[in-house]
């Protein structure tokens, strides 16, 4: 004789089913808080990644106008009066160009750049006008020492200073390239 199928009781079923949907709510829960938690993390070390990768390209770009005032100077032994001159230098009869383009502040997104004049000679260098603490405090070229103690990004100064040489004893000094 076959065995009946036992029947189970729906009011039983009904409130398994109830206890496991509310540890699923809560497993859920506690995934979602999680990953919350985690992707903060992420967002965290990816903000400090791209700072980091902005300050290379400050150092890139500052070292950039470095050269073009170094440029224009040996040029024509005098500094550029605006930004402008570094771009399209008029002085001779063929315009140079000492800088192609100029960049935008990579920590502030604009061209706010401080400029550095020294009396009326002229523009000498630039700084960043952002006022964050850089992240880099070592690993800086011999060029760049002075940016070891630097504050804020406008610390970071890219000046362009023509070193002086004397001929003999007693002449008068000579800018040298």
């Amino acid at each position: 004789m076959p065995i009946p199928a036992r029947r189970s009781n729906p009011a039983i079923r009904t409130r398994t089913f109830t206890n496991a949907a509310g540890f699923t709510y809560i497993g859920l829960l506690v995934a979602v808080v999680v990953m919350g938690v985690a992707l903060s993390a992420v967002g965290v070390v990816w903000r400090m990644q791209a700072q980091r990768e902005r300050e290379q390209e400050l150092l890139f770009i500052g070292h950039d106008f470095e050269r073009a005032i170094a440029s224009y100077y040996k040029a024509g032994r005098q500094f550029p009066q605006e930004i402008d001159d570094l771009l399209d230098d008029k002085r001779g009869p063929q315009p140079a160009h000492h800088l192609r383009r100029f960049y935008n502040d990579p920590m502030t997104s604009a061209q706010d750049w401080n400029i550095i004049r020294v009396g009326v000679l002229g523009i000498t260098g630039i700084a960043s006008s952002s006022k964050d603490a850089p992240i880099k405090k070592e690993g800086f070229n011999k060029d760049e020492d002075a940016f070891k103690d630097a504050t804020t990004y406008g610390d970071w100064q890219f000046v362009y200073q023509p070193r002086l040489r004397l001929r003999r004893a007693g002449a008068a000094p000579k800018a040298a390239d």
